[in-house]
């Protein structure tokens, strides 16, 4: 996997993500590093071009990727970069 194009800052999860992943067997890093190195995982055209455009303006990021058992996750990096946070999309 490529380096981090991008900080994270502070990383943090809600409690239905850890499930997620745990149920799953995956760990965070392994979706984070995707995530940082601009695989925005099984997000449309439209949001894959505006996370690209995003690292130049400095605005937010957002990923979406699916467990090994099914489940949606989405990480999001805060537009000043202080914080990534991984969430299931019923979360947000």
């Amino acid at each position: 996997m490529s380096a981090a194009k991008f900080p994270l800052g502070q990383i943090v999860a809600t409690p239905a993500a850890i499930e997620a992943m745990a149920e799953s067997g995956q760990t965070a890093d392994f979706f984070l590093a995707q995530h940082a190195a601009c695989n925005w995982g099984q997000v449309d055209a439209e949001d894959w071009q505006s996370n690209d455009e995003a690292l130049k303006e400095g605005t937010r990021l957002l990923s979406a990727y699916t467990t090994l058992k099914g489940r949606k996750l989405w990480i999001i990096t805060e537009h000043d970069r202080s914080s990534t946070t991984i969430l299931l999309p019923e979360d947000y």
